[in-house]
This record gives structure tokens, C-alpha cells and sequence, in this order.
């Protein structure tokens, strides 16, 4: 890895002897999430620090599953609707896109 130039909040770097297959991944997610190879690099370095730190201060992702069902509990006591359920269901599916076209 060689530091090339530090230029206020960023700097430019050279990566080398990357494997073929962490590069052919890497451009797999960048065509599927439409964003240039430098982007997508940069997305999953972030992500990847993000989870290192979450791993290192064993910083839980998400509430327990008790959590959660106290939390549906009370929400689903306060929910209110003139629909029947069967509308409900209907309408979240009519809402619902297909997600973006890619092509690998």
C-alpha cells in the first residue's frame, strides 16, 4: 500500500496485488448498485470499518428479539385503521416496487 497525496480532509491511495476474485466481486457490487469502482471501494471499506468497530466494542446491531416483541406489542395496540386487514395487506403490496434494473 503506498500513501500517494494528502490533500485537506483526503487522500489518494494505491492498493496493489489485489486478488482477481476481491476485484471481480468488487465490480459485481458496483455495476449492480450503478457506482464507479472508486465509490463502491470506498463503500465497502466503510462498511467494513463500521462492522470491525461493532466487532472490536462488541456493539450489538440490533435489540434482542424480547425487545422487539414488546416493541410490536405496544405499537400494534395503537395502530388504527379503517381498512380490513386484507386492504392493508393489498395496499402494501400495490406500493411496492420492483427495485432497480441491473444486469451482471
Amino acid at each position: 500500500m503506498q500513501l500517494n497525496h494528502i490533500m485537506g480532509d483526503r487522500m489518494n491511495l494505491t492498493i496493489r496485488n489485489i486478488p482477481d476474485n476481491v476485484i471481480s466481486k468488487i465490480r459485481t457490487l458496483s455495476q449492480m448498485e450503478k457506482r464507479s469502482l472508486n465509490n463502491e471501494i470506498l463503500f465497502v471499506l466503510e462498511r467494513g470499518i463500521q462492522e470491525e468497530i461493532r466487532h472490536l466494542f462488541k456493539i450489538k446491531r440490533s435489540v434482542s428479539t424480547d425487545t422487539q416483541i414488546n416493541i410490536w406489542k405496544r405499537l400494534a395496540k395503537e395502530w388504527q385503521d379503517d381498512r380490513t386487514t386484507d386492504e392493508t395487506i393489498e395496499d402494501i403490496y400495490n406500493s411496492r416496487t420492483l427495485g432497480r434494473e441491473y444486469q451482471l
